[in-house]
């Protein structure tokens, strides 16, 4: 090899070296934005989640709550630990907390599409992102229309999770730790500890400079990742992510439930592959599989907090029976809209093809499903009692 081509094979690992390290940086601020987000609305807005959740009077209200302070806090584990509380001190029956946990599913995908939104300036971009954030969407409210009808009239999520719950009502949990938090949840406390602590600012003033803060950072770290993965991912590991990570539906959705397990928080893994799907890198087909895992692997993470602090007692049987049935209607959502799933795909592409055209169809929606829709129907179904 001559002297210039080893100086160049050098300066191209050197050049390789630095474009991971900084897809890592990026990624960390990436995560960061995400989890200080939900802090954010948190603070403003788990008070009133609370108070929704305790107030719900009925399974029809319930749903829409569960999409609403889903929506509002962007942390579905939020709102089925707050749920899965009520339930287990006797404030909620049964059969309001499971289409509380239901709406829960539907809400945690706002995340999804706040982050398609930072390819809103490059029209195929935006196109293929918002698709794949809307498939998850599409996904959740295909499942939610078909059963929770059924669940209405027959009540067989409830008592098939009952009937598991039996079998594993003397079993002990794992308490697992996610790694992921461990490096981002102490940076986003002291930021919030510094604001309410250190500066002594309101709650609601916090909630809103964090918020804006967060979502800065996510445009600002996902412009830049996007950038760098299109210079060393797509050229470079395009082979080995669709070969290896999404060569068949089965390996996506499996990556899907692993890194949710993990992560402990689907919004996270589902957002990672919003920017790979606008980018061209992952089809919106092997997305789909992925975020069906993503459902699968955030009700594992729920099942093992509830198993890990069951206690003897009615009370405690009944959390473990809502994480069953949490995990009964995904899977039940799987086994339907799996083989049917040209419809939620098709739903996304026709969706995003008319946001690519007009952006105000993409607010129009997410403004409408998340909250617009859940509230007036919280509304009406409360002055109608």
């Amino acid at each position: 090899m001559s002297e210039s081509s080893h100086v160049s094979a050098t300066g191209g690992r050197r050049e390789t070296i630095l474009q991971i390290a900084a897809i890592f940086g990026l990624l960390y601020l990436f995560l960061l934005s995400i989890d200080l987000m939900g802090v954010g609305f948190k603070l403003f807005g788990k008070k009133f989640a609370e108070g929704l959740i305790a107030n719900c009077s009925s399974p029809v209200i319930g749903l829409f709550i569960g999409v609403f302070a889903t929506s509002l806090i962007q942390s579905s584990s939020t709102t089925t630990s707050l749920t899965v509380g009520f339930v287990g001190g006797g404030v909620l029956p049964l059969e309001f907390a499971i289409p509380i946990v239901m709406g829960a599913n539907i809400g945690t995908t706002i995340t999804n599409i706040l982050v398609s939104f930072g390819f809103v300036t490059r029209k195929e971009d935006f196109r293929r992102a918002f698709a794949g954030a809307t498939v998850h969407d599409f996904f959740n409210l295909c499942a939610v229309a078909l059963f929770f009808p059924l669940e209405l009239k027959f009540h067989f999520i409830q008592r098939m999770a009952e009937r598991l719950t039996v079998v594993f009502d003397t079993a002990g949990g794992v308490k697992f730790s996610s790694p992921l938090k461990a490096i981002i949840v102490p940076v986003a406390d002291a930021v919030k500890h510094f604001l309410t602590g250190t500066l002594e600012l309101s709650p609601v003033a916090s909630g809103v400079i964090i918020l804006l803060a967060s979502v800065a950072v996510l445009i600002g770290s996902l412009v830049f990742l996007v950038k760098t993965l299109r210079t060393l991912i797509v050229k470079k590991a395009e082979h080995f992510i669709n070969k290896y990570l999404f060569r068949n539906d089965f390996t996506a959705l499996l990556l899907g439930v692993c890194l949710t397990t993990v992560a402990q928080s689907s919004s996270v893994t589902t957002s990672l592959i919003v920017p790979l799907v606008g980018a061209g890198v992952v089809t919106l087909y092997r997305c789909y599989p992925y975020t069906l895992g993503a459902n699968v692997g955030t009700t594992c993470t729920a099942l093992l907090a509830s198993l890990a602090t069951v206690e003897a007692g009615e009370g405690g049987s009944r959390g473990v029976t809502l994480a069953f049935a949490h995990l009964l209607f995904n899977l039940m959502g799987i086994a339907v809209f799996y083989p049917l799933r040209r419809i939620p795909i098709s739903m996304a592409r026709w969706l995003a093809a008319l946001a690519a055209e007009s952006k105000r169809w993409a607010v129009v929606f997410t403004l409408a499903t998340f909250f617009g829709i859940p509230l007036l129907m919280i509304l009406v179904a409360r002055w109608a009692r």
